[in-house]
């Protein structure tokens, strides 16, 4: 099923910790929202009730193995995950770890010696894995302001990575370790598995992981493979359908899935079904550091983000999950869950663009993990 909705790129960047968990004050809720607000905090199917509305025109959400939609949304709907990928990536970087491919403590630039600058010389894998590397920015990527078919162009990992290193010619790691988030950590993590295993990065991640796990409806399509598989919604940024994109994120956010699928992920994860124990036990090692000025998504000004790729997260209530979030012109998505799988979340979103979408999306994470 296709839906014609409105939608902008929102940059969540995982900011699950600027706000309350609330839904905006925007819309008028149902008798039946209303009635449980006074109840208390609402309830998963509360906050679906809702929707559609001005901010959000569908939604998909699994909780604990369930799915539920709200708006004209398939329950197998596929979706672009976009920073999702990045648990992946990091998974895959691990095993080859666990092999003694790559050594977590090697310099990154060992494996990649034409990617990186010489600044970057004593960079460890390590930091690439937990964001503390200390890259530069991004350079910028295709967007609305370059006009019609924007959406369709691409950028390669060594030409994005190339381009923001001669932006910043004076760059360097720094003496201080601190933890910034940056896409571009996974674009150099997934050269290295290309390096060191001498197959593609999406053949590893075939073999490694999605073939093993049955993850049948999760791909990562090549850079000029537009195309999203159905069932899908279409979505449109400024009045044009985005729903066909170029995957060029790649590593850092290329890639497509659906909700039985990141829930499958996500439950192997945490098990233990991938990894071996030692590497296991970095999955959820955060780094003891400061966040950088601009990591804004980690609260106390400390870092969040795990050697895993996974996002730490503390709910109002101060329950503890783990997960992350991504975004893609027309989806926010992410999983979410408690350590120990008593509660999982996973949720794409559709953003109207007439307002920010992240106060549902923390509602929705708080919701799905206390509500009975």
């Amino acid at each position: 099923m296709r839906t014609r909705r409105t939608a902008v790129p929102v940059a969540l960047g995982c900011a699950l910790a600027v706000s309350a968990a609330v839904l905006p004050a925007s819309a008028s809720p149902s008798p039946r929202m209303s009635q449980a607000r006074s109840a208390g905090p609402p309830s998963v199917q509360d906050i679906l009730d809702r929707l559609p509305d001005a901010v959000v025109a569908g939604a998909l959400v699994r909780r604990d193995g369930v799915e539920a939609t709200a708006g004209p949304v398939p329950r197998d709907a596929y979706f672009r995950i976009g920073s999702v990928t990045k648990m992946f990536t990091n998974t895959v970087v691990l095993q080859l770890v666990a092999e003694h491919r790559i050594g977590l403590e090697a310099p990154a630039r060992k494996y990649v010696p034409d990617v990186l600058p010489e600044a970057y010389g004593g960079v460890t894998v390590r930091q690439f894995l937990d964001h503390t590397s200390g890259l530069p920015k991004p350079a910028a990527t295709p967007g609305p302001q370059d006009g019609p078919g924007w959406q369709l162009r691409s950028v390669s990992p060594a030409e994005l990575l190339r381009r923001s290193f001669a932006e910043a010619p004076g760059a360097g790691p720094g003496t201080d370790p601190v933890q910034q988030y940056n896409g571009l950590n996974s674009l150099v993590l997934g050269l290295i598995v290309e390096k060191v295993t001498g197959h593609s990065f999406t053949g590893e991640l075939k073999r490694r992981i999605l073939r093993p796990l049955r993850l049948r409806h999760t791909l990562l399509p090549a850079p000029e493979d537009t195309v999203i598989p159905s069932p899908h919604a279409e979505v449109y940024v400024d009045g044009q359908d985005v729903t066909e994109q170029s995957p060029y994120p790649w590593a850092e956010g290329g890639m497509i899935s659906t909700t039985a699928d990141m829930d499958r992920f996500t439950t192997a994860l945490f098990r233990g079904r991938l990894l071996p124990p030692a590497q296991q036990k970095l999955v959820f090692r955060v780094p003891n550091v400061a966040g950088g000025t601009e990591n804004t998504n980690c609260p106390g000004g400390m870092a969040c983000y795990s050697i895993g790729g996974l996002m730490r997260y503390r709910l109002p209530s101060g329950q503890e999950v783990w997960g992350k979030t991504g975004s893609r012109p027309g989806w926010d998505n992410g999983v979410f869950a408690t350590r120990d799988l008593r509660h999982r979340v996973v949720y794409s979103l559709n953003p109207t663009g007439a307002g920010d979408d992240l106060p549902y999306i923390k509602a929705l994470i708080s919701a799905a993990v206390t509500d009975g």
